[in-house]
């Protein structure tokens, strides 16, 4: 059975409810229906065709990057106070619900010596109004998840490139839309997926480039992060509110994205299917009744929390490379995003600490691992990675990926991430909810490319062109 993308919604990823139900058959029912039982569902786009391939597109060079800030909590407040220290990096807007919040953002800007950004603060839809009224090139959406699609897309319907928090679009029709959206403005939509500059990552990724590896035929993935007291917060409370009605992994991209540019998704190859499968939950309900004893406010959760304890889902690539991607966020492990990289030559583990490499059955020696730092350490992060790591997020993968964001920009080159990598790589979201509520059964992955992935050429590690762009100095250093 085929259905369109724009019915596609009807049956998985419908927002802010999980359902995935509908016109989707169950394995049984492709059976019943004559098809192959095994043969994964098929998600037909044929009545889209690709406007523009925004795969290595390089929009006009910006002398000077003004930039608009939706969201000034932790993530918004931390890329405020990181993008102030780029050179060529006007902060012309900070619109966040709260008052407080926007103020922070300001003094930020203030101990800079930067003169103040225009504010949109007091209601929920105040953004809006800022892409309508500022003169800006670059929106950076850190906001809850469910509100990421509509700010991408009114970011690049007036104009303006949009770079949202992880993941962009949780369905597969909102996925569509920012494709569309993306390719019809020719502005960029970009996820800002941080792990993939993760100085480990991008080490292995151009060992991969460079033959190291020999051909990468699988990676394990993830993201396992004790988060139980988070995940009941209230000054978070739209986690527990998406957590309580979806099942599946809704928080793939640390683990995915590297995995993705190390197969070069999008780019020589694409995501095909996906199956997954989600445990039972086994902690998040019972904290919850714990909670519920003490406090009011947590007894309308009772007994309606669906997300499993852990969810393992595996992607197949149509070069028949594999992908395990697992999520855990409700369990006392540490933290942990696998990052095993399987080639016919060699591979390597980040985690648990100290990573490794090996190129048979045991693992090389320190000195020989870090003769292999040395030699295979890219370009980006010789430019950018000492810097990186007093400026600080993550280690300083955040600021690697902010100061690689605008140095494109500023010199007009393609970037390491595109709409068809926002829109893939987020659709395991709703892709593995779908399985995992049809017995595990496969589905496939829209091809958002439209074919183009067979000549879409790699992400660019060589920076062979730019590299040029300034940091200032950081206060009080």
């Amino acid at each position: 059975m085929k259905t369109n993308r724009r019915n596609f919604i009807k049956a998985a990823g419908v927002a802010g409810t999980g359902m995935v139900t509908g016109a989707m058959a169950s394995c049984a029912g492709n059976q019943a229906n004559g098809a192959n039982p095994t043969a994964p569902h098929e998600i037909s786009q044929k009545e889209y065709k690709q406007k523009f391939n925004m795969s290595g597109y390089a929009a006009p060079s910006l002398d000077v990057v003004r930039v608009g800030y939706i969201g000034i909590g932790g993530r918004g407040l931390g890329a405020v106070r990181r993008m102030r220290l780029i050179e060529g990096v006007e902060i012309k807007a900070l619109c966040d619900i709260l008052d407080d919040r926007v103020m922070m953002g300001q003094k930020a800007l203030e101990e800079m010596g930067m003169p103040p950004a225009k504010t949109y603060t007091g209601d929920e839809n105040i953004w809006r109004q800022m892409l309508q009224e500022n003169e800006l090139d670059l929106i950076y959406i850190a906001t809850p998840r469910h509100l990421h699609p509509e700010m991408c897309i009114l970011s690049m319907e007036t104009g303006k490139h949009a770079v949202t928090e992880i993941p962009a679009v949780p369905t597969v029709e909102d996925a569509w839309r920012l494709v569309e959206t993306s390719e019809t403005t020719r502005k960029h939509c970009s996820m800002l997926e941080n792990c993939t500059y993760d100085f480990w990552e991008l080490l292995i990724l151009n060992m991969a480039r460079q033959g190291f590896m020999g051909e990468v035929v699988h990676v394990d993935a993830g993201y396992i992060h004790d988060q139980r007291e988070l995940n009941v917060s209230k000054a978070k409370a739209w986690r527990i509110e998406e957590f309580i009605n979806r099942n599946g992994n809704i928080y793939p991209t640390h683990g995915l994205g590297p995995a993705c540019q190390l197969l070069n998704v999008n780019r020589g190859d694409r995501l095909d299917y996906l199956i997954s499968m989600s445990s039972n939950d086994f902690t998040m309900g019972p904290k919850i009744d714990e909670l519920a004893k003490e406090d009011d406010y947590y007894k309308k959760y009772k007994g309606q929390w669906q997300l499993g304890n852990v969810n393992t889902s595996t992607i197949r690539t149509k070069k028949g490379k594999t992908i395990m991607l697992q999520y855990n966020v409700s369990n006392p492990r540490p933290y942990d995003r696998l990052q095993q990289v399987i080639g016919t030559k060699a591979i390597s583990k980040k985690y648990p600490f100290p990573s490794r490499i090996s190129v048979g059955h045991e693992w090389l020696s320190e000195e020989e691992t870090g003769e292999l730092v040395e030699k295979y350490t890219p370009r980006l992060v010789k430019l950018v990675g000492e810097m990186a790591k007093k400026v600080g997020g993550h280690g300083g993968m955040d600021f690697l990926m902010e100061w690689r964001l605008i140095d494109c920009l500023k010199n007009g080159l393609p970037l390491d991430m595109d709409v068809y990598d926002a829109a893939a790589w987020s659709s395991v979201v709703p892709l593995s909810e779908w399985s995992v509520a049809h017995s595990s059964c496969p589905v496939k992955f829209p091809d958002y490319t439209c074919g183009s992935f067979e000549t879409n050429t790699p992400v660019d590690l060589e920076i062979l062109k730019g590299g040029n762009t300034g940091i200032k100095n950081i206060p009080g250093s």
